[in-house]
């Protein structure tokens, strides 16, 4: 008997990712909840005799949208959760998947991501199953939540699937998992955890020093893709006052270089890879800012910083200076600042989005990219279906051998500069005007050329048996959700 005949099996799963339920209106960035809502009550109604599961493939909520001073909610956890799922915005979703789970043969999956780390808690899992499925036992036990960085793995007629959110494979965004184990235990328990003692991940910390504060100028920043290429140069641009807190991001890449030595261990190895010339490297600070913003150094800014790091390390820090890599990160951000003054605001800000876009796939759903290629690699042949999240970039792709790779997407607004937005200062002067407006609702009311800067795309993966076949495919949801999906078109 092989392990497949012992997993859960289905006739049809739809799998859903980056929700990012959270934050307080004008700070949302899911947008069509009601198609979402409808949506799930479409799944709900399929194949009423067969089983047929729906996977939520992390990022089901966005606790770090939610205003917290920690990287980590413990206490107040489930005050957090509970915030969510009332809001207005969110409570159709709420009541759509409760639906969900009171009926027969349906099965619901809670995958965590990197965003939503406080469902891996016992005080919000209890919260969650109390308001989807109330007292009622059957309804209980056709929730499952996987919180520990396996995934989830079943059937779908005879072929294998594997759900999993892709973070792990993210040095910016991986999970402590054991330590997430740590603080349930402890909980359990009823013994207190400090959250100033959780080390939050680069990602993390990125999002809650820096993103959070310039979101509330500018609503939209965290929607461009992709997210990790000039993305610190088009933050500068936009307001030089965050160069300071900015100058702290030296100790976040740090934090990033420690995760890429344990990140090769969140996926299916259990040796402890320690992190390397190559890891260091591939950190790229120079990508980071962009050529724009490099040109403004006589040398490369991860040269500095290496070598900064090589003198803290062997104790020649200067005097008074405890830290050599914030000094250098100090003397990085003066020159930019001093960069950025002498140019256009508008001007400027293009030329960074030039650079963060150039020869950019993000929108290509064929392009194998890292999260591809890391993920396929560590998941074994006999897997017919590996379905991730995660980067918010929907992804339908061969892998040879009759095995296919599906990125669900996302369900929250994203930004698309098309080259004739950018192509020269007079045709990015329109566009620029609704950026530095900031909210939400300028943006999604813009349309340049008749294209329109908010892409309306939202995306799941659809296993489902066929005949005597299965087929798996990506779906786009449309209109208000109620209705058939359509095969998903770049």
């Amino acid at each position: 008997m092989s392990d497949r005949d012992d997993m859960p099996a289905f006739e049809e799963i739809h799998v859903i990712s980056d929700l990012h339920m959270g934050g307080k209106p004008g700070f949302q960035i899911l947008k069509e909840t009601k198609r979402l809502a409808n949506f799930i009550r479409h799944v709900e109604g399929l194949r009423p005799a067969e089983r047929v599961a729906l996977v939520l493939n992390g990022d089901v909520i966005d606790s770090l949208a939610e205003d917290s001073k920690h990287y980590i909610a413990v206490d107040d956890a489930a005050d957090v959760v509970r915030r969510i799922m009332r809001d207005d915005a969110f409570s159709c979703i709420w009541d759509a998947l409760a639906s969900f789970v009171h009926k027969d043969k349906r099965t619901l999956v809670i995958v965590i991501g990197n965003h939503d780390i406080e469902l891996a808690l016992p005080p919000v899992q209890n919260l969650v199953l109390k308001q989807l499925a109330g007292d009622d036992p059957a309804a209980r036990g056709r929730v499952q939540f996987s919180v520990a960085g396996g995934g989830f793995a079943c059937k779908v007629g005879d072929k294998r699937v594997f759900c999993i959110h892709g973070n792990e494979v993210d040095a910016w965004n991986y999970n402590r998992y054991e330590d997430l184990a740590r603080v349930s235990r402890r909980l359990n328990a009823g013994m207190p955890f400090e959250p100033e003692r959780w080390v939050a991940n680069a990602g993390t910390r990125m999002v809650k020093d820096v993103m959070n504060g310039v979101k509330r100028r500018y609503a939209w920043i965290d929607l461009l893709k992709p997210e990790n290429s000039a993305a610190i140069g088009t933050l500068m641009v936009l307001d030089p006052s965050q160069a300071k807190k900015l100058s702290s991001l030296f100790g976040v890449v740090g934090e990033r270089i420690k995760g890429k030595g344990e990140v090769d261990q969140r996926l299916f190895d259990d040796r402890f890879v320690t992190a390397g010339p190559d890891a260091v490297s591939s950190l790229s600070m120079d990508r980071l800012l962009g050529p724009n913003l490099r040109a403004n150094f006589s040398e490369s800014p991860d040269d500095m910083l290496r070598a900064a790091e090589a003198r803290r390390r062997s104790g020649q820090a200067g005097v008074g200076q405890s830290d050599s890599t914030l000094g250098t990160g100090q003397l990085i951000w003066d020159r930019l600042t001093g960069w950025i003054r002498g140019v256009e605001k508008h001007e400027a800000l293009r030329r960074a989005l030039k650079d963060w876009l150039a020869e950019d796939r993000s929108f290509d759903s064929s392009d194998q990219d890292q999260t591809y290629k890391d993920v396929t690699a560590a998941v074994a042949d006999d897997v017919d279906y590996i379905v991730t999240g995660h980067t918010h970039l929907a992804r339908s792709i061969e892998v040879g051998a009759g095995r296919h790779y599906l990125n669900c997407g996302t369900w929250i607004r994203l930004i698309r500069f098309t080259d004739e937005m950018l192509r020269d200062e007079a045709s990015f002067a329109a566009v620029f005007k609704v950026l530095e407006k900031g909210g939400m609702s300028d943006i999604d009311n813009a349309s340049f050329g008749g294209q329109k800067l908010v892409l309306d795309r939202t995306t799941a993966a659809s296993i489902g048996v066929k005949g005597k076949a299965v087929v798996g495919q990506l779906l786009s949801i449309v209109g208000d959700g109620s209705g058939e999906p359509q095969p998903f078109r770049d």
